[in-house]
């Protein structure tokens, strides 16, 4: 179904049929294909003008991606869609507040989204200012819901600053984990949705210098049997 779906999108953007016929699975399986369409420079052709009358009267987005606003990490591209194919929620370091979390109730509960994803990237600069207790205007208010991240990295003892690349990108992973977990944690919504199997969820990291965005495959959850799956894992960890 899903190299079907693949020769269609060269046609048109998803309608209403296509997007109920795919599955979490099938969703997370399109993303990662446009992934590695976008790193091998072979983007499929589209019709932008078509797709604009294709979706004048309706959206039907297979996945809502949180993610950064920073320049480079734009997720229509990064994952090689086309207009009405996912829901894009940027901010500053992809930080989780009621309103990224209304806004993805309304991707999935609302207009039939089957994932979502939460995108952190390298180098990010939001990250950095709340590795150095940077204070701005209201950024500062912002960066502060990132300093729990920095505090829990806690394998590297000396020189934690954005002077240091490898905290740099620890506090970035420990960051889109604790977003999942607050996503699932902090809408009732979306969890009961993640467990039913109806969505599905997991964090990823983008890497500005190739291209490549590495899912975190510890932080995906796609019902009830894969959650119990991966907190027993993670009580054996502990």
């Amino acid at each position: 179904m899903i190299i079907h779906f693949l020769k269609m999108k060269k046609l048109k953007t998803l309608n209403k049929i296509s997007q109920t016929s795919l599955s979490p699975a099938d969703a997370l399986s399109l993303l990662k294909k446009g992934n590695a369409r976008f790193v091998d420079n072979l983007q499929l052709h589209r019709n932008l003008l078509e797709q604009v009358n294709n979706t004048r009267d309706g959206q039907w987005p297979m996945a809502a991606i949180v993610s950064c606003m920073d320049s480079r990490t734009s997720a229509e591209l990064i994952f090689d869609q086309g207009l009405g194919d996912i829901f894009s929620i940027r901010l500053a370091g992809a930080v989780i507040s009621d309103n990224v979390l209304g806004s993805l109730e309304y991707a999935c509960k609302i207009a039939g989204s089957k994932f979502i994803v939460v995108l952190g990237h390298s180098k990010c600069g939001a990250i950095k200012g709340a590795c150095d207790k940077v204070e701005l205007g209201n950024l500062t208010g912002l960066l502060n819901k990132i300093t729990p991240s920095v505090y829990a990295e806690s394998t590297i003892k000396h020189n934690r600053t954005s002077d240091n690349p490898a905290f740099v990108e620890a506090v970035t992973h420990i960051h889109t984990e604790r977003s999942v977990q607050a996503i699932m944690e902090q809408s009732h919504i979306l969890r009961d949705m993640i467990l039913s199997g109806e969505i599905g969820i997991i964090g990823a990291l983008y890497d500005v210098e190739t291209g490549v965005v590495n899912f975190l495959d510890d932080t995906l959850v796609i019902g009830r049997e894969n959650f119990r799956e991966l907190h027993e894992a993670e009580a054996v960890t502990v």
